[in-house]
C-alpha cells in the first residue's frame, strides 16, 4: 500500500511519478534547470497537483484519517486499527504519510511561487499558475494545522540540506491560518473565474472560495465564511445534480468544484477503492478500511453509529437502488451478499464504484470540494449569525429535498440549537466517507469549547469512547518521529 517512511529532509525532493494533467511534471528542480520556460512553469504547477494523488495524501490517507477515527467507520484491518482505536504515535503510518506529503506539496508550491514570476509568458497564465500554486499551498497547510496544530512555516523553497534551512520551529495555529487565509486571498485575486464546464480538476474562484468558506467555518469566522460560500452560490460553474446516486463516481460532474483525477493506470491509479470496496469488484478479500457503522452487534454498538443516524426507507442517499456486483446498493454503501467470506459480506463505503483495470488503481476521481458541502457551510455559518431564517433554511432544504426528504421548516427548527443539530445531521449524511466527519468532529469540539453544549457530538466524545477519556491531546496527531529526529528546533504536541 506503498508505505514508506521519509524524513524532514524530503523538502529536497520535487521528484513527481504521476501524469495527471496535460503536462509531464518536472522530474526534479535544481539551480541548473528551474523555470526558465513556459513548458518549465506549467511542468511545475503539474508537479504540485501531482501531490493530491500521494498515498499520505488523497490517494488513501486523508480520507482514512477523516472517517476512520470519526463515528461513521470502523474495520479490522490493523493498518487501520491506530486511526479507529484513537492509539496514533509518532511512528504511526498515518501520522507519517500525510505530514511528509503536505510538506512535498507545499515545497513544490514553494518553488512555483519562487520561480515562475520570472518566467517570460503571457501574464494572464503566469498569474493562473500563481493563483492555482498558492491554492494548493493553503490546502496543504489546512491539512496539516487541522491535524497537528501549529507546524513550521516553509514559504521558500527548500533547496539545502542545512538545518538552518530545512530545521524551522513551530509556528502557532494562528500563524498558519493567517498564512492560509493570506494565500487563499492571493489565490482569489489571480485565477480565472472559469476553467471550463468539463474541467474541475483545476482551481477557478468558486474552487477557492469553497476552500475560503471552509476554512473560516474551521476558525469559526462566520460572516466570512458566508461571505466566502455566498460566492460560489452566486456563480453558475456548479450545480446541484439531479439525485444522490448520480454524484457517484466523480468524473467531473455538474456539482464537483474541484476533484482529484485519477488515471486508472499504474502509474495513476487510485488505492482507496480497492481498500473499501468487497471482491468483486475490488481485486483481493481481505478485512477493508472504513466499514460503515451501520447495524452493529449489540455489544459493539454506539449510539453515535450511522445505524441510528441514518434512514435507510427514505433517504435517497442510503436507501436500496438496486443490485451490483458488489451486492445490494444503497448509493453511500453497499450490502455484500451473506453468501460471500467474512471479508465480502455488506455493509461497505460505494461512493467509488470503478473496478480497477490493475489493483489498486482505480480510474475513480475524488471530491474535494462539491456544491453540497458550500451549500451546508453557508446555512451553517448563517445560522451562526442570524439564529434559524429563510435564506438559511432554503439552502438546507436543497439539501434535504435532493435526498427524498420533506422540507423543514422554522416552527421545527425555530432554534439555533435545533438548527444547527439538523445542520450537523445534514452534514454528516450527504458527506459520510468523502473525508470531511473526523475534520468536523474536531471544529465541534473546539466550538463546543468556546460556547458549551454546542455540538451534541464532538471529537471528544469519540475519544472518551474508544480510550475511557476525553483525552483532549487526542485532537490533535503528534508530530511524526522523523521530523523530530530531524528537526532540532520543533516539539512534540503535548500528550505524546
Amino acid at each position: 500500500m506503498k508505505k514508506i517512511v521519509i524524513p524532514a529532509a524530503a523538502l529536497l525532493l520535487l521528484a513527481a511519478s504521476c501524469n495527471v494533467l496535460d503536462k509531464e511534471p518536472l522530474t526534479t528542480i535544481a539551480p541548473t534547470n528551474f523555470f526558465k520556460s513556459a513548458d518549465d512553469a506549467e511542468s511545475g504547477i503539474t508537479a504540485v497537483y501531482d501531490v493530491l494523488q500521494f498515498t499520505g495524501a488523497y490517494g488513501q490517507d486523508l480520507n482514512v484519517v477523516g472517517e476512520m477515527p470519526s463515528d461513521n467507520c470502523t474495520s479490522l484491518n490493523g493498518d487501520v486499527n491506530a486511526m479507529e482505536r484513537i492509539t496514533w504515535t509518532p511512528t504511526t503510518s498515518q501520522v507519517g504519510n500525510v505530514f511528509r506529503d503536505m510538506y512535498i506539496g507545499i515545497n513544490r508550491a514553494n518553488a512555483v511561487l519562487k520561480y515562475v514570476p520570472t518566467v517570460e509568458m503571457p501574464a494572464a497564465r503566469r498569474d493562473q499558475i500563481l493563483g492555482e500554486a498558492r491554492f494548493l499551498r493553503a490546502l496543504f497547510y489546512f491539512n496539516l494545522v487541522r491535524l497537528y496544530g501549529g507546524v513550521s512555516l516553509h514559504t521558500e523553497p527548500v533547496e539545502s540540506s542545512s538545518q538552518d534551512v530545512v530545521a524551522l520551529p513551530r509556528a502557532s495555529a494562528d500563524e498558519v491560518y493567517n498564512q492560509i487565509v493570506q494565500d487563499l486571498t492571493a489565490a482569489e485575486g489571480l485565477v480565472a473565474a472559469d476553467q471550463g464546464a468539463l474541467n474541475r480538476t483545476r482551481v477557478n474562484k468558486p474552487t477557492v472560495n469553497a476552500l475560503q468558506a471552509r476554512v473560516y467555518l474551521t476558525m469559526r469566522r462566520w460572516s466570512d465564511a458566508q461571505a466566502a460560500a455566498g460566492k460560489v452560490l452566486g456563480t453558475t460553474v456548479a450545480s446541484l445534480v439531479a439525485t444522490p446516486k448520480a454524484l457517484y463516481p466523480a468524473e467531473n460532474k455538474a456539482e464537483s468544484i474541484f476533484e482529484v483525477q485519477f488515471a486508472g493506470s499504474t502509474d495513476g491509479g487510485f488505492l482507496l477503492p480497492d481498500l473499501v470496496l468487497p471482491t468483486p469488484p475490488a481485486t483481493y478479500s481481505f478485512a477493508k478500511f472504513n466499514i460503515p457503522t451501520l447495524y452493529q452487534s449489540a455489544a459493539s454498538s454506539k449510539p453515535t453509529d450511522l445505524t441510528f443516524a441514518v434512514d435507510t426507507l427514505t433517504d435517497l442517499r442510503w436507501k436500496y437502488v438496486g443490485t451490483t456486483n458488489a451486492g445490494r446498493d444503497h448509493v453511500s454503501w453497499v450490502d455484500g451478499p451473506r453468501s460471500r467470506g467474512a471479508n465480502d459480506r455488506g455493509p461497505f463505503v460505494y461512493k467509488w464504484t470503478s473496478t480497477s483495470v490493475a489493483a489498486f488503481n482505480s480510474a475513480d476521481n475524488y471530491y474535494l470540494l462539491r456544491l453540497a458541502d458550500v451549500y451546508l457551510m453557508y446555512t451553517e455559518a448563517s445560522n451562526e449569525q442570524n439564529g434559524p431564517n429563510a435564506d438559511a433554511l432554503t439552502r438546507l432544504n436543497a439539501i434535504r429535498q435532493r435526498a427524498g426528504l420533506p422540507a423543514a421548516t422554522l416552527a421545527t427548527l425555530g432554534t439555533k440549537q435545533l438548527f444547527r443539530a439538523e445542520v450537523d445531521k445534514q452534514r454528516r449524511l450527504e458527506l459520510a466517507f468523502e473525508g470531511e466527519r473526523w475534520f468536523d468532529l474536531l471544529r465541534y469540539a473546539r466550538h463546543n469549547q468556546a460556547e458549551a453544549g454546542a455540538h451534541a457530538i464532538t471529537a471528544l466524545d469519540i475519544i472518551q469512547q474508544q480510550k475511557g477519556s476525553a483525552d483532549a491531546n487526542y485532537l490533535l496527531f503528534p508530530l511524526p518521529q522523523s521530523e523530530i529526529n530531524n528537526n532540532a528546533k520543533t516539539q512534540q504536541n503535548p500528550g505524546f
